[in-house]
């Protein structure tokens, strides 16, 4: 019978909580997801940066920083404006 192999160690998790960088690279990773499923969307709605940026009533360079993956200083209401100018809703969870 083979035996079931546990965790050795701490995770990934704690080490960045023990170096203090929990939330900033949380933050971080969630936002490069959002970006990245902003953009997926845009490609599979066919809609170029003008015309997404027009549907949001924004301008060009605003959706650049929305989309940029490293900008986390993007406002929530902002996100949810692009997920609804895609006829999507913007999802956040406590876990």
């Amino acid at each position: 019978m083979a035996e079931e192999k546990g965790r050795v160690g701490s995770s990934f998790e704690d080490y960045l909580r023990e170096q203090g960088t929990l939330e900033e690279t949380t933050a971080a990773a969630v936002k490069r997801v959002i970006a990245w499923q902003l953009k997926e969307a845009m490609t599979t709605e066919r809609l170029s940066k003008n015309q997404m940026a027009k549907k949001m009533n924004t301008s060009r360079s605003q959706l650049d920083r929305i989309l940029d993956p490293n900008n986390d200083r993007i406002q929530l209401a902002t996100l949810i404006g692009a997920a609804e100018a895609l006829g999507r809703r913007l999802r956040i969870e406590l876990v």
